[in-house]
Order: C-alpha cells, then sequence, then structure tokens
C-alpha cells in the first residue's frame, strides 16, 4: 500500500501549517494592558485584540487557501516550467505569511485571560508550521525554489530495469514482481536510489540550513522540535511516546522479520540471502522495503499460508477500471450512512497517470475549496495495493467533508496520524465476508478458520512490517536537524538506523556521498512521518473500538463493521471534531482511551505471534 500525505492543498495544514494539537503555551502570561511592544501589533495586546487578529488571519487564510491549492493541483499533475514556478511563487508568499503570523501570535499568547478557543489557534500558529522559512529578505524565495525543486526532481525520477528507464510508479510495481531476479532487483534499488536521491543532496543540506534558521527565528531549537511541538505535549515526551509505542510492538515484528529472512534464505540460498542478520533490502517486495505484501507467496506456509483468493486476481477477473474500483470504496463509507461524493469529485479527480505528461503519481486527497471540491490524485493500477490505498485516501476525503463547517484553523485532524488512520481502518474491514457482500468473492471461496493465520501473515506482511520504517523517517530527519548527523554523513546515517530499527541492509555499498533517503517522497517533499506511524497503531484502536460498537464477539481480525450506521454515526461525531478540541478528547469520544498505544494490533495479531513462535522456534531472532 502506498502511503498518501494529507494533501497541503486547501487547508491550513496545506499551506505549511499542520495543525495537529495545541501544546502548552509559555508559563509566562502577560496582564491585560501590560507595557509590550504592542506598537508593533496591528491590534492591541489585550484578549479583545488577540481575537481580532485570529479573526484576521482565519479570513487571509482562507482567501488565499483555494487559487493556493489549485495551483498545487495543477503542479502535481502538470509538471512544468509554468507550473512550476506557479508553485514557488505562492509557496514563498505563504511562507511569509505564516512566519508572520507566527511571530504576531507568539505576542498575543503571553497575555493574560484568553478565550480558550483563541489560546488554542494561537498555539496553533505558533507551534504547528512545517517549513518555516528565515525572516530575511530572500529568504521564503529561496527555500520555496528549493522545496519546488526537489518536487519536481521526484516527480520526474527514473531509475533502470535491464538498463531501460522505468518511471516511478512503475518501477514501484515491478520491485514486487515476484519473477524479477536477485540481479534486476538490485538494479532497480540502485539505479532509483542514485539517479532520484543522489542529485538532492546538496539542495537538502541548503533546505535544512534554511528550515533551521526559521525554526531558531520562532524560539525553537531546530525544525526537528518543531514538528514535535504539535501533540499536546513536550517535544522529548512525543519522542518517548512513540518509543513506547514502538517498543509494545516490536517482539511483534521481530517475529515476523526472524521468519520472513528464513523463507527468503529457502528461497534464494545463503549467497543472496544469509540465514542470520539482517534481510537484504531488494528482496522485500518494496523499494523502501516498508511493507511486505507484495512477496507474500513466497512466505506463505504451506496450507496454513493457503487463504484460497487473490484480491488482485479478483479485480481483474471482475474487469474493474480504475473508476470502478473507486466506486467501491465509496460503496463502504455509504454502507456507514456518509452522504456519496459530489459528482465533481469524478469529474476533477486524477485516477491514472495521463500518457501526455509529468504528474505526482504519490496517492493524496485534497479538498480545495475546504467545503466540497473533494478530489483523489492516483496513478491507479488494477491490484490489491491500490484497492486498499483508494480506501485509504476515501477516508480523508470523507475527513475533510466531516469538519467543513469548522473555523478555518481546524480543518485537520486531531491530530495528523488520525487522519492516516481513519481510511485504514476502514480497509480492515477489507475481510472475505466483505467481498462476498460486494459481490466479488464466492461465498464457497471464503476461508474457513483454520486459514486465519494465512490472513493474519498476509496482514502483517504490510501493516506490522511498516512500523520500524514509519519510526525511523523522522528519527533520522531529527538527528539531521539538530546537528547530530552533519551532510557528509547522510547516507551512512540513513543506512545505519534502518539496519537499527527495520534490520535491513542495502543490496550493494553505498556512496558516502549520497542522499539515499532523499529517495523516499516524504523526505524530498517536507512531510513528516511520524503521522503514519501514529496511523498504523491508531487504525487498529479505532477498528476495535467500531468491532466492540458493533456488538462483535468474534476474533477481531474478522470483524467487519461495513452496513453498520451506528458506528457510522459515532465516526462521524468524532470526525467533525477536526482540530477543534484536543486529539486525547477526540480519540476518548469514540473508542473511550485517551492514550496512544499499541495493544489493539498486539490483540489483532495474537493468534499470529502465537503461531511466529513455534515457526521461530531454534531460529536467531532480530540482528
Amino acid at each position: 500500500m502506498k502511503f498518501a500525505k494529507l494533501s497541503l492543498k486547501a487547508s491550513l495544514a496545506a499551506m505549511a501549517v499542520s495543525l495537529a494539537a495545541t501544546p502548552a503555551l509559555a508559563d509566562h502570561h502577560m496582564e491585560a494592558g501590560e507595557a509590550t511592544d504592542e506598537a508593533a501589533t496591528e491590534f492591541p495586546l489585550t484578549p479583545e485584540g488577540a481575537a481580532q487578529f485570529v479573526a484576521k488571519v482565519e479570513s487571509e487564510y482562507r482567501a488565499f487557501a483555494e487559487p493556493a491549492a489549485r495551483v498545487e493541483w495543477l503542479n502535481a499533475t502538470y509538471i512544468n516550467y509554468d507550473s512550476n514556478t506557479l508553485a514557488s511563487q505562492y509557496g514563498a508568499e505563504l511562507s511569509v505569511m505564516s512566519v508572520n503570523f507566527a511571530n504576531e501570535a507568539a505576542k498575543y499568547a503571553e497575555v493574560e485571560g484568553l478565550d480558550p478557543d483563541v489560546e488554542r489557534k494561537l498555539g496553533m500558529l505558533r507551534y504547528a508550521i512545517s517549513l518555516p522559512a528565515p525572516g530575511r529578505e530572500g529568504a521564503a524565495a529561496e527555500l520555496a525554489g528549493i522545496t519546488t525543486s526537489m518536487g519536481a526532481q521526484y516527480g520526474a525520477g527514473r531509475g533502470t530495469l535491464n538498463g531501460e528507464q522505468i518511471g516511478g510508479s512503475d518501477i514501484e510495481a515491478e520491485m514486487g514482481n515476484l519473477e524479477r531476479t536477485p540481479e534486476e532487483l538490485a538494479e532497480m534499488w540502485e539505479s532509483w536510489h542514485d539517479n532520484v536521491g543522489a542529485p538532492m543532496h546538496d539542495e537538502y543540506a541548503q533546505y535544512v540550513s534554511l528550515a533551521n534558521e526559521g525554526a531558531q527565528e520562532l524560539g525553537f531549537d531546530d525544525l526537528g522540535t518543531m514538528w514535535r511541538s504539535g501533540y499536546d505535549m513536550s517535544p522529548e515526551e512525543f519522542a518517548a511516546e512513540t518509543e513506547r509505542m514502538w517498543q509494545e510492538v516490536k517482539p511483534l515484528y521481530v517475529a515476523l522479520h526472524t521468519y520472513v529472512r528464513r523463507k527468503l534464505n529457502e528461497h534464494y540460498g545463503d549467497d543472496v540471502q544469509p540465514a542470520t542478520g539482517p534481510i537484504r533490502a531488494d528482496l522485500l517486495g518494496n523499494m523502501w522495503a516498508q511493507e511486505w505484501g507484495n512477496i507474500y507467496p513466497l512466505v506463505a506456509p504451506e496450507g496454513a499460508g493457503d487463504i484460497g483468493y487473490d484480491l488482485t486476481d479478483l479485480i481483474a477477473e471482475k474487469d474493474m477500471d480504475a473508476v470502478e474500483m473507486v466506486k467501491v470504496g465509496e460503496q463502504f463509507f455509504s454502507s456507514l450512512g456518509f452522504e456519496q461524493l459530489p459528482e465533481t469529485f469524478w469529474e476533477r479527480s486524477q485516477f491514472t497517470k495521463p500518457a501526455d505528461r509529468e504528474v505526482v503519481c504519490h496517492a493524496s486527497a485534497w479538498n480545495l475549496d475546504n467545503v466540497d471540491d473533494l478530489r483523489i490524485k492516483m496513478c491507479i493500477k488494477k491490484n490489491a495495493d491500490d484497492f486498499v490505498t483508494i480506501h485509504h485516501e476515501l477516508g480523508h476525503n470523507y475527513y475533510q467533508r466531516a469538519y467543513n463547517q469548522k473555523d478555518f484553523m481546524y480543518l485537520t485532524g486531531a491530530n495528523d496520524g488520525f487522519h492516516e488512520a481513519i481510511g485504514d481502518m476502514i480497509a480492515l474491514s477489507i475481510t472475505p465476508e466483505y467481498l462476498v457482500q460486494i459481490d466479488m468473492l464466492d461465498e464457497s471461496q471464503v476461508p474457513s478458520a483454520d486459514k486465519d493465520i494465512g490472513l493474519l501473515l498476509r496482514q502483517a506482511m504490510d501493516k506490522v512490517a511498516f512500523l520500524p520504517f514509519g519510526l525511523l523517517v523522522d528519527r533520522y530527519r531529527w538527528d539531521i536537524f539538530d546537528g547530530s548527523t552533519a551532510p557528509e554523513d547522510y547516507n551512512e546515517a540513513w543506512t545505519e538506523i534502518r539496519r537499527e530499527y527495520q534490520g535491513i541492509v542495502p543490496p550493494v555499498a553505498r556512496p558516502a556521498d549520497g542522499f539515499d533517503a532523499g529517495a523516499k517522497y516524504h523526505v524530498s517533499g517536507n512531510v513528516s512521518y511520524t503521522r503514519y506511524f501514529l496511523a498504523r497503531l491508531l487504525q487498529f484502536q479505532f477498528f476495535k473500538a467500531a468491532c466492540d460498537q458493533a456488538g462483535w464477539e468474534g476474533p477481531l481480525h474478522r470483524c467487519s463493521f461495513y452496513g453498520n450506521e451506528e458506528v457510522g454515526k459515532n465516526l462521524n461525531a468524532m470526525l467533525e471534531l477536526g482540530a477543534s478540541v484536543p486529539w486525547p478528547d477526540a480519540l476518548e469520544a469514540f473508542t473511550g482511551e485517551r492514550q496512544m498505544n499499541g495493544t489493539a494490533m498486539v490483540e489483532y495479531f495474537a493468534p499470529l505471534m502465537a503461531w511466529l513462535e513455534e515457526q521461530n522456534e531454534g531460529q536467531e531472532a532480530g540482528w
């Protein structure tokens, strides 16, 4: 499955301000009317003045959002000099706006007696800029130019297969092609990282310098500290919390890694994949080894691994095109009582890759007018991965529409992991029973309970395998932002942290002056990645809550709440809050819990864990 960013497009998050949640404000507060540099602000430094300031900010951002979103859409779906130039210009203007507003918000945030709603919005402005530009003349334009350049390079990126050039979406698919030899896999892996990542090295170092300068002007140590400040806790507490969550699920990942390594060793032999130690990154069916589902046939155990059907084959048997695949996803949400998507969604979305131009194929979901100009942008292929990704992207769209009546500052998820989790929660309900309900699978093909290990293993190959990658992408960048990793060490540090968390290594020696991390969209695109780690765990919390509300009494992994409008009603009650309340309040509203955790995922995969422990007996665990 491909992981989509929540689109920039037409929300404050889209405009370089990721409205995750409001952290605690500074301890010091001014008394209303206290002597300050009030002359430097447009409105008085009083509770009333702060409310006026916030109203002005929301008005100006709303006016800017829609045209900026349309430029961003154009730049993503028609990459050329003009669209790059327009995107860069809007990006520079946005950077100036957001930094100026953040600096002003910091002054009003110290006023005593603020209205709680105003205080929350000031916190969002102050802490949640994803890419702060320095205030000096020309810096915003320079930073916007760099980020636009890196984005365009990624979108036009090419690797090679047997010496022939191959584009991004195609090379991703070929990395999961089990007919490819280890030599071909290594060629694609190496060429993509060399051709896409390495040329960005120097620009990325410039980006880091400029973004850190901007963050420091706002009072943060570095950009990473700023990113970690938007989760209703201190940056240090957030880093510790995510590590705690990882430790809850790490034993499951290690067990899966140990099992998969043995199966790859049996398939390829010691010369390609040793029986102990880390796994070769290009053998896992994905360019970044972030999800392993494409190699499931290589590791499926005899009997238990045969679930009796293949979703990609079912799509082919139904002769479904891209639009029909999206219609199936829409129907799931409709079955929960959600309103159908508007006609403009079908007219304006990009479902497949155009033949006549370059586009960014990375899947994303958009609401260009913050009302109902909903769209997805994908280069859909008729396979199981994209079938699931469609459900994920539509989750963004339904979330965007649910909160569209909120104030502009609240037009995003309770935290950034919420947005990513909603669609994935729906995708967990793509069970055999559901496929029968939508007439994609014959009832006689529904696997019996003794096939559950196969079902769970297939899911774990994506959902569990992803966890360390979801955590390490930002941890790697935090070390760059705080200076722990220097530009000359970018590549070595990337290789080392992937070995530490994922237990994988490159298929070939890597150059010290390369930049393999830049070959991952979210790094070159300045998209924080911890949201995906949070989402991977939150989806199971949401899923368990939905199943409990539906009265499900069987094993958690067999639950489907398709067609349950009560679940839809309860879910919508959380979605429509947007970012108007702290994320623990939103989480509690639907799940009854106030802490994100991995316990629901552990419960979901408990039968698989027991089986893996049996299979791994006598094997050397870890790397």
